[in-house]
C-alpha cells in the first residue's frame, strides 16, 4: 500500500507540472471507483473548486468540436490552462465511443497547457457518467483553469449538465429548428448562453428570431437572474468566438460575485456521490439476479404479488 501511494504521489507530481502522460494515467485510474480510485480523487479535491466548467451541448452537426478548438484558441491567448472533456456516443454493441472529437481539436495536441480526453458516455441517461464526473473534479484538482465539457446533445434527457457545469452554451444552427416547440425541447431548455454556429447559412436570422422570441417569452434560458444571450459565430472560420469568449468571462464574473459559482460545485459533488453509490447498486443487483435466478423466475409463476415478493428477496440479500 505504501508503494500504491508513493506512485501515485509521484504521478501527482508529474501532472501538476503538465505532464499530461501522467495526468492521463491518473485519469485512467479513476474511470472505475476502486480504492486506488478513491485515495487519488481525495488529493485532488482536496485543491478543486475554482476551475470554471463550461458545459457546450446542443443539436447534432451543429459543429460543437470545431467551436471548442475555437475557444481553446482563444483561452490559450489569454494564458489559460485548458481541459476538455468531450462525451462521445456509446456504442450499444461495443459500448465503445466515437471519439470523434480529438481529430477535431489535434491543433492543440502539442500545447502542454491543454489536456483533452474523449469518453463514452457509457450508456447514461444524462449523459455524463461516473468517470466523467471524477474528470472534472480531477482536473480541476490540476489546476486547469478552464474545464470545457462537451456532451452527445440528443434527447432531453440530456441535461444532467446543467447540475455539473457553472455556465452551459447550448449550440444550434440554421435550419433545424423554426418551431418554438422544437426550440423548448431538452437541451435547448437550459442555456445560459445560446450560439446559432454556421451563420453564414441563409436560415441564420430565422433562427435568430425564433430563439431570441423564445428567450423573451421565457420559455427557455437562465433562471438564475442572469441575463440569457445569444450569439452568432461561423466557427470554422473563428468568427465571433470573441465574442463568446466575453459572454462566457461574464457569466464567470457574475457566478464569482453571486453564491451561484459554490452552489454549482456542491450540486457537482452531490451528483458524483448519487452517480456512484447508484453504479454500486447497479452492480450488486446485477449479482443478485444471477444468483437468485432461479428463485426469481419461480416467484413470477408463483407468487400472488410477485413484484412484493421480489422487492423482499433484493432487499434482504443488500442489508
Amino acid at each position: 500500500m505504501k508503494k500504491e501511494i508513493e506512485m501515485i504521489e509521484e504521478l501527482l507530481e508529474k501532472a501538476k507540472n503538465n505532464n499530461r502522460g501522467a495526468t492521463g494515467k491518473l485519469l485512467s485510474r479513476i474511470e472505475y471507483p476502486t480504492k486506488q480510485a478513491g485515495i487519488i480523487l481525495k488529493k485532488l479535491m482536496e485543491k478543486s473548486g475554482k476551475a470554471h466548467v463550461i458545459g457546450v451541448t446542443g443539436v447534432p452537426g451543429s459543429g460543437k468540436s470545431t467551436l471548442i478548438s475555437q475557444l481553446i484558441t482563444q483561452y490559450r491567448r489569454m494564458e489559460k490552462k485548458i481541459a476538455v472533456i468531450a462525451v462521445d456516443p456509446t456504442s450499444p454493441l461495443s459500448s465503445g465511443s466515437l471519439m470523434a472529437d480529438r481529430l477535431r481539436m489535434q491543433a492543440h495536441s502539442t500545447d502542454p497547457f491543454v489536456f483533452i480526453r474523449s469518453l463514452a458516455s457509457k450508456g447514461y441517461k444524462g449523459g455524463l457518467s461516473l468517470a466523467a464526473l471524477a474528470m472534472i473534479e480531477a482536473l480541476d484538482g490540476l489546476g486547469y483553469d478552464k474545464i470545457i465539457v462537451e456532451t452527445v446533445g440528443v434527447g432531453q434527457a440530456d441535461v444532467d449538465i446543467m447540475n455539473v457545469a457553472h455556465t452551459i452554451v447550448v449550440v444550434t444552427m440554421p435550419g433545424v429548428g423554426d418551431d418554438i416547440q422544437a426550440l423548448k425541447a431538452g437541451v435547448m431548455e437550459i442555456g445560459d448562453i445560446y450560439v446559432v454556429n454556421k451563420s453564414d447559412k441563409q436560415e441564420a436570422e430565422q433562427t435568430m428570431e425564433f430563439i431570441n422570441f423564445a428567450l423573451e417569452t421565457g420559455s427557455i434560458g437562465s433562471t438564475s437572474g442572469w441575463k440569457t444571450r445569444l450569439l452568432k459565430t461561423i466557427a470554422i472560420q473563428g468568427i465571433g468566438i470573441e465574442e463568446l469568449v466575453k459572454a462566457l468571462e461574464d457569466h464567470f464574473k457574475y457566478l464569482r460575485e453571486t453564491a451561484n459559482f459554490q452552489k454549482k460545485i456542491d450540486e457537482r459533488r452531490l451528483m458524483l456521490a448519487k452517480t456512484f453509490t447508484l453504479r454500486a447498486m447497479e452492480e450488486r443487483i446485477e449479482q443478485i439476479i444471477e444468483k437468485e435466478r432461479n428463485n426469481i423466475l419461480k416467484i413470477f409463476l408463483e407468487a400472488e404479488d410477485p413484484y412484493e415478493e421480489i422487492n423482499k428477496l433484493f432487499l434482504k440479500q443488500l442489508y
